[in-house]
């Protein structure tokens, strides 16, 4: 996978992750939770265990995307784009497992996992270096 293709990747994986979150959220598949996943979302709606999961996931990737961007946009500026392409695969592949793991409720695993994804972003800043 390159660079270009593991930010692509992620990007579709961050959209996914918040709608997903945002159904089990609205428990949108229900014709209640679909008005309330169409609407303006004025009132708070509770949600289950696994909601809070999938939107606490949800979260930490957007908060890890803004860094994994930004490197990614480094080496490529230092024309080290497929340099960066094994530590951006790491990322990529590390976060689709930090996913399944957070919605299962695995702790430790979970952390983990997170930390490989931080490697992949390392890997990636070092190869823009």
């Amino acid at each position: 996978m390159t660079d270009v293709q593991a930010l692509v990747y992620s990007s579709a994986l961050t959209l996914v992750m918040l709608l997903s979150a945002s159904m089990l959220r609205s428990k949108g598949w229900t014709p209640g939770g679909l008005k309330i996943a169409f609407g303006n979302r004025d009132t708070a709606v509770e949600g289950s265990a696994l909601a809070g999961r999938a939107d606490r996931a949800a979260k930490n990737m957007l908060e890890a995307m803004v860094m994994f961007v930004a490197v990614v946009a480094a080496a490529r500026f230092a024309g080290r784009g497929a340099d960066a392409a094994p530590g951006a695969t790491v990322f990529f592949w590390a976060r689709v497992v930090y996913w399944g793991v957070y919605l299962a409720g695995v702790p430790y695993v979970r952390t983990a996992v997170w930390f490989v994804g931080v490697a992949g972003i390392v890997m990636v800043a070092r190869a823009a270096l």
